[in-house]
């Protein structure tokens, strides 16, 4: 579906609180889970932008995989994307987009939010399969670079010692994640895009881009 081609008159505004999970308020007191957790203070710092929340109001549970579902309410929160200035014939449902979606679900109004401000998720996405490295790196960057307007940049690709892992169509959006220092390779240079991604790593990663676009002022 090509909404911007059904631009008419009635407006579809969602007013709704978008959290890392399942909807509910961020949590009013520091997480206590994050002793051993090298992004702890980026952590702490989303949660109390209210970015972020935790599984209950105190554990962030930082070693725990995200699902997509879960990884763009992430992204449509971070980055504040919205329906307010899109319009169209008929209110949109999830499954306008996405097949395997449920219009009744926690997620919905947020995987309608994400498809219609350009992230590109696949038209058979499963709202609750776990999402990879690579998958969120990949939408991550492509809802960071819309965002800022952001130039292209000239890349001199980094080696990724297991670059035989990635998937073509994301090559691209995991190098400029490493020159914009949104993501970085372990001791080994590897990436692990296979993985699952954790709600640390996707944190992390998140507060990166958010500063990175804080620094760098949109393009006009």
């Amino acid at each position: 579906m090509n909404v911007r081609q059904n631009l008419v008159s009635l407006s579809f505004l969602a007013l709704l609180t978008v959290s890392f999970a399942q909807p509910s308020f961020a949590a009013t007191t520091p997480f206590t889970d994050l002793a051993q957790s090298g992004a702890k203070d980026k952590i702490l710092a989303l949660q109390q932008q209210g970015v972020i929340k935790g599984v209950d109001d105190s554990k962030f549970a930082p070693d725990e995989t995200i699902t997509a579902a879960q990884g763009v309410q992430l992204m449509v929160n971070a980055f504040d994307l919205s329906l307010a200035a899109i319009r169209f014939i008929k209110a949109p449902q999830a499954t306008d987009f996405f097949s395997k979606a449920d219009n009744d679900a926690w997620y919905a109004e947020s995987l309608i939010i994400a498809a219609v401000n350009g992230l590109e998720l696949p038209a058979d996405l499963d709202p609750n399969a776990e999402w990879t490295k690579e998958q969120f790196i990949h939408q991550l960057m492509r809802v960071m670079e819309t965002k800022g307007n952001l130039p292209m940049i000239k890349l001199v690709p980094v080696e990724i010692r297991d670059d035989h892992e990635l998937t073509v169509d994301y090559q691209g959006s995991i190098q400029r994640a490493l020159a914009r220092d949104i993501i970085g390779l372990d001791k080994e240079n590897r990436l692990h895009p296979q993985k699952p991604i954790t709600r640390e790593e996707a944190a992390e990663m998140i507060y990166n881009a958010l500063a990175y676009l804080k620094n760098h002022k949109p393009q006009t």
